[in-house]
C-alpha cells in the first residue's frame, strides 16, 4: 500500500509540473492575485462582473474586487449602497497587480488544485511510511521531509504570486519540485528489489552524479532565460519576443552552450550502458527525452516561439530529470563491475 501511494504521489506531482508549464506558457501566473483563495472565492469567479464593485450587492470579508485599477478588500459583510464606499474596503497590498482574465484566472486554480491533490497523497504516503519505522527508519523520515518540503513549496509559490513573478522565486519554485520527484523515486527505488539483472561501473555512477548536478544547473538557467522573455513581452507587446531573439543576451547563450555539455555527458551514459551490458534500459528513454527537450528548445527560437513548445520544454526537463534520477538510483542498488 505504501509503494501505490508513492507512485500516486509521484504521477500527481508530474502532473502539477504539467499544470505549471502551462500557467507560464500562457502567462496566468497572476489569475489568482492572492492564495490560497482566489479573489478571495473557493471557488474563483468566471465573469468580469463578479470582482467589479456593483450597487445594492451582496460582499463577504475578504472579497477581492478591482475597482478604478487596484485591488480593493472587504473588511466585512455587507450590502453595498448607491456609491462605492471607501470605508467597506482596504487595498490589497501584497502586490499591485489587478487585471482579470477568467482563463487565466482558471488555469492558476487547476495548478492549484493539483497542488493541493499531491499535498493529500503525500500526506497519506507519509502516514502509511510510520508502519516502515521498525524496518527501515530511513523511509519514515524521507516521507515526513518530503511532506515538509511539500508544505514549503506551498509556501513559496505564494511568494511567488506576492511578488509578482519575481524570476528568483520562479526559479527556485521549479527546484524545489525536482527536488520532490527526486525523492519520491528515492523512496521508489529504496522500497524495490534490487535488479539482478543490472550491474554499474564507477565510471557510470559518476556521470550520472555529474549529470544531475548539471540538469539542475541547466533547469535554473532555462527559467532565467524564460523569465527574460516574458519580461520584453510585458515591456514591448507581442513584438517582445522578436526583439529577444535578435538580441537574446548572456543568459540564452549560457544555457544554449551548456546543454551541449549536458547532451554530451547523457550521449556518454547510454553509450557505457551499451558498450558494458550494464542492463538499464531507461537510459534508451534518456536519449528520447533529451532529444525532444533539444529540438523543443530549438523550435521555441526558431520559430518565434511556437505555441506549446514552452510547456513541452518545461515538461521534458522534469521528465528527463526523473529518469536521470531513477537510473542513478539504480545503478548505486547494482552490483559494481570491476572488469
Amino acid at each position: 500500500m505504501y509503494r501505490k501511494w508513492v507512485k500516486i504521489s509521484l504521477i500527481i506531482v508530474y502532473l502539477v509540473i504539467v499544470a505549471g508549464a502551462v500557467v507560464r506558457m500562457t502567462g496566468s501566473g497572476m489569475g489568482c492575485p492572492d492564495w490560497p483563495k482566489c479573489f478571495g472565492y473557493l471557488i474563483p469567479p468566471t465573469e468580469e462582473a463578479e470582482i467589479t464593485w456593483q450597487a445594492n450587492q451582496d460582499y463577504f470579508e475578504g472579497q477581492i474586487i478591482v475597482y478604478e485599477e487596484s485591488l480593493k478588500v472587504a473588511q466585512s459583510d455587507f450590502t453595498s449602497s448607491k456609491e462605492f464606499n471607501t470605508t467597506n474596503w482596504k487595498k490589497y497590498e501584497k502586490h499591485s497587480y489587478s487585471t482579470f482574465n477568467a482563463t487565466h484566472t482558471w488555469i492558476e486554480y487547476i495548478n492549484r488544485l493539483l497542488g493541493a491533490l499531491s499535498g493529500l497523497a503525500v500526506l497519506i504516503m507519509a502516514l502509511l511510511s510510520i508502519k516502515k519505522w521498525k524496518v527501515k527508519k530511513r523511509i519514515t523520515l524521507v516521507s515526513f521531509f518530503t511532506l515538509g518540503l511539500l508544505l514549503f513549496q506551498a509556501w513559496l509559490g505564494a511568494t511567488v504570486v506576492y511578488s509578482e513573478l519575481l524570476p528568483a522565486r520562479i526559479t527556485m519554485h521549479m527546484l524545489v519540485a525536482l527536488i520532490i520527484t527526486a525523492l519520491l523515486i528515492y523512496l521508489l527505488s529504496t522500497t524495490k528489489e534490487r535488479n539482478e539483472n543490472q550491474v554499474s561501473t564507477k565510471l557510470f555512477r559518476n556521470l550520472l552524479g555529474i549529470g544531475i548536478l548539471l540538469s539542475l544547473i541547466q533547469v535554473a538557467l532555462g527559467t532565467q532565460v524564460r523569465q527574460s522573455v516574458d519580461e520584453m513581452v510585458r515591456a514591448n507587446g507581442s513584438e517582445g519576443k522578436i526583439l529577444w531573439i535578435d538580441d537574446p543576451g548572456i543568459k540564452f547563450y549560457i544555457h544554449r552552450s551548456f546543454s551541449i555539455l549536458v547532451v554530451l555527458i547523457n550521449l556518454g551514459i547510454w553509450y557505457i550502458n551499451k558498450k558494458k551490458n550494464l542492463g538499464f534500459s531507461w537510459t534508451n528513454l534518456l536519449i528520447l527525452f533529451i532529444g525532444i527537450e533539444v529540438l523543443s528548445g530549438i523550435a521555441m527560437y526558431y520559430l518565434d516561439f511556437l505555441f506549446g513548445m514552452q510547456a513541452l520544454h518545461l515538461v521534458m526537463a522534469a521528465l528527463f530529470f526523473g529518469v536521470q534520477f531513477y537510473i542513478f538510483m539504480q545503478a548505486y542498488k547494482a552490483k559494481l563491475k570491476t572488469a
